[in-house]
């Protein structure tokens, strides 16, 4: 029989549902060193607008991120800086300094983000390899497939074919995994099995800090464990050990209504060590195969603990922000009223087009007295009749065209924020409402509270980044992005046209 095309994608789901369990491995060696030496010279291509250390940040990354910081982030009641591409761009190489200090630090060994990024990679690496090995083994023919829609007519075709690689891949990783447990004389440790139940049942009922939570947490697995409580061995294999630290994992990876009732018996136990030792022996034969080595993954994983290093930095610079107190709060609100009132707004009919030409044409159109559902109908990009409210909030730097139109006029062309990128339209104002202040209450106490934290933990990382860019040399290639516009147009996503 004919067999189909087979894709990756399709079995690695496959993969994803067989490891429905937590992933623990090694650390990967660091290979980013931190900052302090001199930049290198400027590289050759025009496309390299900044440098610091290792990194280089293209003329597409800032203006991704251009996009991005341009666009409101709904409801903000402190105003912000007008967004320049060079402004930008330092910002984007301060967070490459503030990595490569989190790296010079060793955040990287904080417990709780170490054991993300270990079970991240060990995740990714497990993937490589069974989504090879299905590629290879597991196959799907038209009579399974028929059989399956017969079974289900509801079906279509690929989702039946989904059903039956789904059902071929967990036998078929079954006997993969018995293969790779006799490869590495895999020896569980059995007589270790009563103390886990006993360590289980006291971190289970007698918690060392009081919870609400009826459950076993991550903090316990971490903080009421022993040192030799955490290595004890459940598990020995060629290179390696399974430990009681790496059981706990696995369980506090799974859900708490659906964790196992049985832990306090050996069966239990094992049980759940089955499901810790599955992914540590495929990643141990991934790494005996190379996949450690895999590019795309290295690249992946390096990008993951640059957000991670991101992230713990500046929680770190900002954790002890103090909070406004009472007349701090009231004297901010007299001060700026109107940012805390209730917002103005605008009804319109408006409709996006494919260009500047083609928004252009529909406004001539207009001129010439055509009427504007007519234009929208012949010239609109994609099609909608349902009217919008708009606020400032969503407009960002468009909305003071906007609001300078009357009830009855058409605004525009004028640019709009679509999908992720900006486009052009043409507004037809049907209502105005102004905005209200409001009067002072708990409720916008609380906005404003939260408005001046927000402030002093941006003037906080202002300063800690000005004072990184000082320490890290770098390079912002200023002629490079003289050309670069914050509100390019970017044009409607191909889906939408």
């Amino acid at each position: 029989m004919k067999k189909l095309v087979k894709t990756t994608r399709i079995p690695f789901v496959a993969v994803v549902l067989f490891l429905s369990l937590t992933l623990v491995g090694a650390a990967v060696s660091q290979t980013q060193k931190p900052g302090g030496k001199a930049v290198s010279p400027a590289p050759e291509s025009a496309q390299v607008v900044g440098q610091i250390g290792d990194y280089v940040i293209t003329k597409d990354e800032l203006r991704q991120r251009l996009l991005s910081e341009i666009r409101p982030r709904g409801d903000e009641d402190t105003a912000k800086e007008p967004v320049t591409a060079e402004a930008v761009l330092r910002t984007m190489i301060a967070e490459k300094a503030m990595m490569m200090e989190g790296r010079k630090q060793g955040l990287l060994n904080d417990p709780i983000l170490k054991a993300y990024i270990d079970r991240t990679r060990q995740r990714k690496l497990v993937g490589l390899l069974l989504t090879d090995y299905l590629e290879k083994t597991l196959s799907v023919r038209d009579a399974e497939i028929d059989q399956a829609v017969k079974a289900n007519p509801k079906l279509s075709r690929e989702q039946a074919k989904v059903r039956v690689q789904q059902a071929k891949a967990r036998p078929l990783l079954e006997r993969y995994y018995g293969q790779l447990a006799q490869k590495f004389h895999v020896k569980k440790v059995k007589d270790n099995f009563a103390k886990v139940s006993a360590i289980h049942n006291r971190l289970l009922h007698k918690p060392a800090q009081a919870r609400r939570e009826s459950w076993i947490k991550n903090a316990q697995v971490r903080e009421e464990l022993t040192p030799a409580e955490k290595e004890l061995a459940l598990a020995t294999y060629d290179g390696g050990k399974v430990t009681l630290e790496d059981w706990f994992k696995t369980l506090c990876d799974i859900v708490p209504p659906r964790r196992p009732r049985d832990l306090g018996t050996a069966q239990g136990v094992e049980k759940l060590l089955e499901n810790t030792l599955r992914p540590i022996i495929f990643a141990a034969e991934a790494k005996a195969q190379g996949y450690d080595k895999n590019k795309k993954l290295l690249r992946e994983i390096k990008e993951l603990e640059d957000r991670s290093l991101l992230g713990k930095v500046r929680g770190e610079k900002i954790r002890n922000v103090p909070e406004p107190n009472d007349a701090q709060i009231k004297a901010y609100f007299d001060a700026n009223k109107e940012v805390f009132g209730k917002s103005a707004s605008l009804k319109v009919d408006q409709f996006w087009c494919e260009d500047l030409k083609a928004a252009q044409k529909a406004k001539a159109m207009l001129a010439e007295g055509k009427d504007f559902a007519a234009v929208k109908e012949a010239c609109a990009a994609e099609k909608s009749d349902r009217p919008s409210t708009l606020y400032a909030s969503g407009e960002g730097v468009f909305w003071d065209e906007l609001w300078k139109g009357d009830p009855n006029e058409v605004v525009g062309p004028v640019k709009g924020f679509y999908g992720t990128g900006i486009v052009w339209r043409l507004v037809k104002i049907l209502e105005k409402t102004p905005a209200e202040t409001q009067p002072y209450s708990d409720n916008i106490k609380s906005r404003v509270k939260w408005a001046i934290v927000a402030q002093r933990r941006q003037k906080i990382l202002d300063a800690y980044e000005k004072e990184l860019l000082e320490k890290y040399p770098h390079q912002l290639y200023a002629e490079r992005i003289k050309d670069i516009d914050p509100l390019e147009v970017t044009g409607l996503p191909k889906a939408s046209r």
